[in-house]
């Protein structure tokens, strides 16, 4: 028979705490997700935009005031960088989807390709809307 000592065991560490280093893939996966929430909240602010385009025009006003206030464009920024990166994430996602692309390096190349271009994407839109007076 085989003693247990009383009391409660120490669970042991889940793997991945151990073993694996940060990347920038990782943060891709990461980011990827994040996004990919982002873009329900989108979603959720789309659906609004509709329920006060509905409501009439006050309800219209009010909304549009929410959105242009400057945690409303903080919103809108961040939905357009998670938008540009989800988009670009997914190319990534397709070219290793035909098996191509594993390489370490190229991995890593892709990954930071599809942060700046999220970065410069978000930052040309926001420019345009900007200079047109969108904003």
């Amino acid at each position: 028979m085989t003693e247990a000592s009383p009391g409660v065991r120490e669970r042991p560490l889940s793997p991945h705490l151990q073993v694996w280093r940060w990347h920038v893939t990782m943060a891709g996966s990461i980011l990827h997700r994040g996004s990919l929430m982002a873009l329900y909240v989108g979603a959720l602010v789309l659906v609004g935009w509709l329920l006060s385009l509905a409501s009439g025009p006050d309800g219209y006003a009010v909304y549009m005031a929410l959105l242009g206030s400057p945690l409303g464009k903080l919103v809108l920024l961040g939905l357009t960088f998670a938008l540009f990166f989800n988009l670009a994430s997914m190319v990534r996602h397709m070219i290793w989807d035909v098996g191509k692309g594993f390489q370490p390096k190229f991995a890593d190349t892709m990954t930071i390709a599809s942060f700046v271009f999220a970065a410069v994407a978000t930052a040309a839109v926001w420019l345009i809307a900007a200079s047109t007076g969108a904003l």
